[in-house]
């Protein structure tokens, strides 16, 4: 099993108190019946590490009690808050342009850090004897994808117009307006597609061991001959998830998000919630435009990817309080 996590962010930074009114935690597990788990949080406005710690924990117990089944799992996570508040701090530095590849790789040893540990203190509670790793892992994208040409995934904090023209002249980042509440700075958002650690991952599939991988979507890098070169980009997590499961050959994605399941005119007064679908009433719907972007259409999307790339898999968009229900795509 492979169980993706993203974490509340532990402290606004600069003044983005808008980039964590909500929070997702995702758990994917992928095994002899993988699962992926997302978790809606919302409002985690929190004021210092101690907190994230104490919301880890929480998770933590059902992380292992996918174990305690029988479960072995590859743990992912989204990294959004953590990796802003990073890129953010480093932003106030003149003397320093830190890579957001470089940031990403700060999150994910961060988040591993409370992650591994929460977990490792929840498994010798339950006198579990099995080992507890984080792998700072790298995605590879094409060079040649197009959503290097038209960056569209906003980062950071808010800016005036004013702001973000010296910003985008000083730094070279490509700033755009955002909804209105003013400019932001945007990065690609390319499709992952091979993780440069896979076989350790498969090889530490075999043995006792927990393990942390691809967190925040992965670390985006593109090959150069035998190197690997970071990029400014941000690798959607549900699209990372669905791609590591394949990877490792899952049978199934369980993506655990707020709501105990899919639903088609969602809000409205004939709204309808989904026992099940199958792959052409997913691309119906995504055509007729029911899930929102940014919530309900990546996952949707990654599900229906993953059923779609070998006959018999089987995808489950569920709540965390009922990962054995929800909607069903195959």
């Amino acid at each position: 099993m492979i169980v993706g996590v993203r974490l509340p962010l532990p402290a606004p930074v600069c003044g983005s108190g808008s980039a964590v009114e909500h929070r997702l935690a995702k758990a994917r597990v992928a095994g002899s019946s993988p699962v992926f788990r997302s978790i809606k949080k919302n409002a985690y406005a929190r004021k210092n590490p101690q907190e994230q710690i104490e919301l880890v924990k929480k998770t933590a117990i059902s992380i292992v009690d996918l174990i305690q089944e029988g479960n072995k799992l590859i743990i992912t996570h989204g990294n959004g808050p953590q990796v802003g508040m990073i890129n953010l701090a480093f932003a106030d530095m003149e003397d320093i342009d830190m890579p957001f590849a470089e940031c990403n790789a700060m999150s994910q040893g961060y988040i591993g850090y409370h992650l591994q540990n929460a977990i490792r203190e929840e498994l010798l509670n339950r006198k579990i004897d099995m080992n507890i790793s984080t792998l700072i892992t790298q995605v590879i994208v094409d060079e040649n994808d197009p959503a290097f040409k038209d960056p569209t995934k906003p980062i950071g904090s808010f800016y005036t117009k004013e702001e973000a023209e010296k910003i985008s002249k000083d730094r070279g980042y490509i700033m755009k307006e955002d909804a209105g509440r003013g400019y932001r700075r945007v990065v690609a958002s390319p499709r992952p597609v091979d993780i440069a650690e896979i076989e350790i991952i498969k090889t530490l599939l075999d043995t006792k061991t927990c393990l942390i991988a691809s967190g925040g979507g992965g670390i985006p890098v593109i090959k150069e001959g035998n190197s690997l070169r970071g990029v400014d980009a941000v690798i959607d997590k549900d699209f990372a998830s669905a791609r590591l499961a394949q990877l490792i050959d899952a049978d199934s994605l369980i993506i655990l998000t707020a709501v105990d399941k899919v639903a088609i005119n969602f809000g409205k007064d004939n709204e309808k919630w989904l026992d099940s679908l199958n792959v052409d009433e997913c691309k119906k719907y995504i055509d007729e435009g029911h899930f929102a972007k940014g919530s309900m259409l990546p996952k949707i999307q990654a599900a229906l990817e993953f059923c779609e790339s070998k006959k018999g898999r089987i995808a489950r968009i569920a709540s965390l309080n009922n990962p054995s229900g929800g909607t069903k795509i195959q």
